[in-house]
């Protein structure tokens, strides 16, 4: 037991040392913006066909499953308010945060931990570059700022979807739908959407970069960083939901 509690305040020190690193690193100069752009790629502009598909699934198919429940009220003009409230406060950034802790947690987190096998973080100390500023900073800041873009996509996506669902049952216009979604929405349902990207997007790169750069040297530490990244990003980012649910509920 003593071991165990050993083991976690250590790990505990060590995230800590991590994170207070990424704020020196992240103000002091040199600031690494090539590595920056070509990480927002990876982890934006390479999400697009899985995040695209989701998204629309995701609003298809809430939109088929609330349906029932309003016919029984009469209200299914209701519909598009529901799902644009459901989609953008919600749904949105934590579908985007769980296929973004897959793809990119997974990825970065593999990436990561090759370099440290092969010894690649050692030869860029030694060759003078700064591997944490260039390894690190550069992913965090990536995917801090790449999912509330995809975010901001994937609740365009989300209600396309459900406008398409709606359409194969009710005679309902492409500007009347999409008038009643932005009527609903209001300024601080979209800065819940976008605080709830920046913290996830902020979670799954520092977990993923913690993984991966501390990882366990040998091949068998490639596959444990990357199952680790995903498992521990995710498990991070529905704790994370549930405190912003309680803490925005009680601003009102």
């Amino acid at each position: 037991m003593a071991k165990k509690l050993q083991t976690f305040f250590l790990e505990f020190a060590n995230i800590h040392r991590f994170l207070l690193r990424f704020w020196r690193e992240l103000v002091t100069p040199p600031y690494e913006f090539k590595e920056i752009i070509r990480q927002c790629y990876e982890i934006g502009y390479k999400s697009l066909p899985l995040i695209s598909l989701t998204g629309f699934i995701v609003g298809f198919v809430f939109t088929k499953q609330s349906r029932p429940s309003l016919e029984e009220f009469g209200a299914t003009s209701m519909l598009p308010s529901l799902i644009s409230i459901a989609i953008v406060r919600a749904l949105a950034p934590l579908v985007t945060a769980l296929i973004a802790s897959g793809k990119v947690g997974s990825q970065i987190g593999a990436e990561l931990s090759s370099m440290n096998v092969t010894e690649q973080i050692d030869a860029m100390e030694v060759s003078g570059t700064n591997p944490y500023k260039y390894l690190i900073v550069s992913r965090i800041i990536a995917t801090t700022i790449g999912i509330p873009v995809l975010c901001f996509y994937v609740a365009g996506i989300g209600l396309l979807g459900g406008y398409l669902s709606m359409m194969s049952k009710d005679d309902l216009s492409f500007l009347s739908f999409f008038t009643q979604v932005f009527e609903t929405i209001a300024f601080k349902d979209l800065g819940a959407m976008v605080l709830r990207a920046v913290i996830f997007g902020f979670t799954i790169g520092a977990v993923s970069c913690y993984c991966g750069y501390f990882s366990s040297k040998g091949t068998e530490g490639v596959g444990k960083a990357a199952n680790a990244a995903v498992v521990a990003s995710m498990f991070l980012v529905f704790i994370e939901e549930i405190i912003i649910v309680q803490v925005l509920s009680f601003f009102g």
